[in-house]
């Protein structure tokens, strides 16, 4: 912030357990992937000293990707903490993955960290920041976390940090684009045939100094004759920008009235304008060349994190309650007050088992503490389906996460981030409070899984541990979704997007130990009779014993819809003895449940038993059972079976751009558009009601279509009649369901 130019590193591998909450800065990285978050993390690690060398994303060689699934994809698929040590502070670096189905991991990262690096790069973001960039933005704006931008890749041929500036000040500026301005100005070197100009250095704007690294080392120089006029111009706005979001009214007159306003000063303003989320600094960073202990823009910006952004005493500290929901006072950030800390993130080790990372908001967290562990259990959207599951634990080992490496604690005061070994039955969003006072944390909200993955266990081997590892997955992520379908059979685990499934098929195998097979997702459709119909079910059979004597006769009629199947008897004369009447119903319903024509339950009719005939001796509770199964097959065989196929009310939200588009798409799923309404932010809802064995893999076509920018929710409505078309190539599938397209 100062354009200092000494650096405070840390001791290698990490940064040292904080004594006070003041001397933490909780910093989550969020941009879309590739934008270079975890570049960034190592670059940062290397000059803070908690590494002795960076390690390349591309060599699975970095500290923030030490699952072996990163390791294979070369992408970061979970939250991942680095520590580092700077000025006095200890500063917890929250590595988020960067692509949109695992936006969950992101929800927790922005849950455990009081302020946001976003970053983009200058090769990817042309035109306009990711979606996805843009409603971390937005979710951060509301609840007023600060945040600065990092640009990066700027040393990629044909990029301009003037444009990035301005498209960030386009996305992330609102109303007040001057909220949104450079700190410091790139310094380019010579550009070669290939149009690569490799930065060498920054030029502070306030000090106006240029930190050059084209020696291999940080050095201050004194700024060009030709680089002074666009540095004024720069420096000028900026000084503007800061002076506008200064809580000094004075300022903005002793400034315009020619007055040399005191570099300590400004400086003191922007620090406080960038801890209450006014003012939204605009940085550039690239990692250190071979050799060099520090990356370029990486000193400025550990001064920024741990001079500007605020301390976890100036957070807002979450909404708490009783376990039984009635509103508790709201936590105090001070290690001697009650504690209330919180699982923002769960993961399984393979030699220490379930492993929580825990932010501590309130007192201090110290091994063999006895605590009280309760959790409502998070659905997809910040409800509670499950029972809020309670008890009293000690808790082990405390240790801060570097990595894959964890080195001991001896306590984690409020504010700070740790890390729990076995930690009971803990999930992600469960609270720690003190025995005998517990509290529950307010859940945060994350988006509802809309894909379904329908799996079953490859083996005999198998079957046992694929439910527990469903469950441990589900624990772990609040983003999946576990349901057992009961009408079609299917184990389905709801997911955001294919690379969350592919990551959650990935975990299952490699993780548990579990081989599953994923099948085609199937959607319950239904079967009812489209007129009236009779049928005859005769079971005659005759052998050395007693024989097989049941003869009946219905009448079937369609019912409106929901109606399920009623049963009626109109037997007259005992033509059917009265104690075999429930029999026939009994074989009727199993049947029905059965189905007729394609294997779908039968629903929405009326089942009427006429007449019939018995044996005194060879008449059976079984015999009535097959021949009412029977009578209602031959009723099937003389009329047309309609398949009935659920109907989903859909929400799709989405900018006014993309509004036809989506209009069409639905439109040619079968979808009935009901009304639209305009939204805030440029936004358009549609509302349309789509048969759900056409919107399968709408989560998938939606972010395509829309271009990332779009969601949608849904949920059930009804069943009606499929057309018959597509009635006869379902007709012509195996049975038990629909493939969900």
């Amino acid at each position: 912030m100062g354009d200092k130019a000494h650096a405070h590193p840390g001791a290698a591998g990490g940064a040292p357990a904080a004594g006070h909450p003041s001397a933490v800065r909780n910093v989550v990285l969020v941009g879309p992937s590739g934008s270079g978050k975890t570049t960034l993390v190592e670059a940062l690690a290397l000059t803070a000293g908690a590494v002795n060398r960076a390690g390349r994303v591309e060599d699975g060689a970095t500290v923030s990707d030490y699952d072996e699934i990163e390791r294979r994809r070369r992408r970061s698929v979970q939250l991942s903490l680095v520590p580092v040590a700077w000025d006095g502070c200890k500063v917890n670096l929250l590595d988020t993955p960067g692509y949109a189905d695992f936006v969950g991991e992101l929800r927790a990262g922005l849950r455990a960290a009081d302020a946001a690096l976003f970053v983009v790069s200058a090769a990817q973001e042309a035109q306009s920041v990711a979606a996805t960039t843009r409603a971390a933005w937005e979710e951060c704006a509301r609840v007023g976390m600060p945040r600065a931008i990092v640009v990066t890749h700027l040393d990629t041929a044909r990029t301009s940090f003037e444009d990035m500036t301005r498209i960030c000040a386009e996305n992330f500026g609102g109303d007040d684009p001057d909220a949104v301005l450079p700190l410091y100005l790139p310094v380019l070197g010579p550009e070669a045939a290939d149009g690569h100009a490799p930065l060498t250095g920054l030029t502070g704007l306030l000090s106006r100094r240029i930190l050059d690294h084209s020696s291999g080392e940080r050095t201050e120089l004194p700024p060009a004759p030709g680089q002074e006029e666009p540095l004024r111009a720069a420096r000028n706005r900026l000084i503007e920008g800061i002076i506008a979001e200064s809580e000094d009214e004075s300022l903005m007159d002793r400034y315009l009235a020619g007055e040399d306003i005191d570099v300590a000063t400004l400086i003191a303003d922007l620090e406080r304008a960038v801890a209450r989320g006014a003012f939204h600094p605009v940085l550039t960073a690239a990692p250190a060349a071979d050799g060099a202990r520090q990356g370029i823009g990486t000193v400025e910006l550990l001064e920024l994190i741990t001079r500007g952004f605020p301390t976890p005493l100036e957070r807002t500290p979450p909404v708490v309650t009783t376990p039984s929901g009635k509103p508790r006072p709201a936590p105090v950030c001070d290690p001697g007050a009650p504690l209330v800390a919180e699982v923002v993130k769960t993961s399984s080790d393979p030699y220490v088992g379930r492993v929580s990372l825990v932010r501590v908001f309130s007192g201090t967290l110290r091994p063999d503490d006895s605590v009280h562990l309760c959790g409502h259990g998070l659905d997809a959207t910040g409800h509670a389906p499950r029972p809020c599951h309670e008890g009293e634990i000690r808790v082990g080992a405390l240790t801060s996460p570097f990595g894959r490496r964890q080195s001991a604690l001896d306590r984690c005061v409020a504010g700070d981030l740790a890390c729990v070994a076995r930690l009971g039955e803990a999930e992600t969003g469960d609270t720690l409070s003190p025995a005998g006072a517990p509290v529950l944390i307010q859940p945060w909200s994350t988006p509802d899984p809309l894909l379904p993955l329908a799996v079953r266990a490859h083996g005999k081997a198998d079957e046992d541990k694929l439910s527990q590892g469903l469950a441990r997955l589900v624990a772990e992520d609040p983003t999946l979704r576990l349901e057992q379908n009961p009408d079609t059979g299917q184990v389905v685990l709801w997911c955001l997007g294919e690379a969350h499934q592919e990551v959650a098929l990935d975990r299952l195998r490699s993780r548990y130990g579990v081989q599953v097979d994923a099948e085609p997702y199937r959607v319950a459709l239904r079967e009812t009779f489209a007129g009236r119909a009779t049928g005859r079910g005769r079971h005659v059979k005759q052998s050395g014993g007693h024989g097989q004597f049941a003869i009946c006769e219905i009448e079937v009629e369609p019912l409106p819809p929901g109606s399920g199947v009623e049963f009626a008897d109109r037997v007259v004369g005992g033509a059917v003895p009265r104690q075999f009447i429930p029999s026939v119903e009994k074989g009727i319903r199993a049947q029905a449940a059965r189905g007729l024509s394609a294997g779908h339950p039968l629903v929405d009719v009326r089942v009427t038993l006429l007449d019939g005939k018995a044996h005194s001796v060879d008449s059976s509770d079984a015999a009535f059972q097959t021949a009412g199964a029977l009578a209602l097959r031959e009723a099937a065989a003389s009329s047309r079976i309609q398949l009935l196929e659920p109907v989903c009310e859909m929400s799709v939200l989405v900018p006014d751009d993309y509004v036809g588009p989506v209009m069409s798409d639905l439109s040619g799923r079968r979808g009935r558009v009901v009304g639209t309404e305009q939204s805030a932010g440029g936004r358009t809802l549609v509302r349309a009601e789509v048969p759900e064995i056409e919107v399968g893999r709408y989560a998938v076509d939606l972010r395509s279509l829309s271009h990332g920018t779009g969601r949608f929710d849904r949920s059930y409505a009804r069943h009606e009649a499929m057309p018959p078309q597509i009635a006869d190539r379902v007709r012509a599938e195996p049975a038990n369901g629909s493939p969900g397209t």
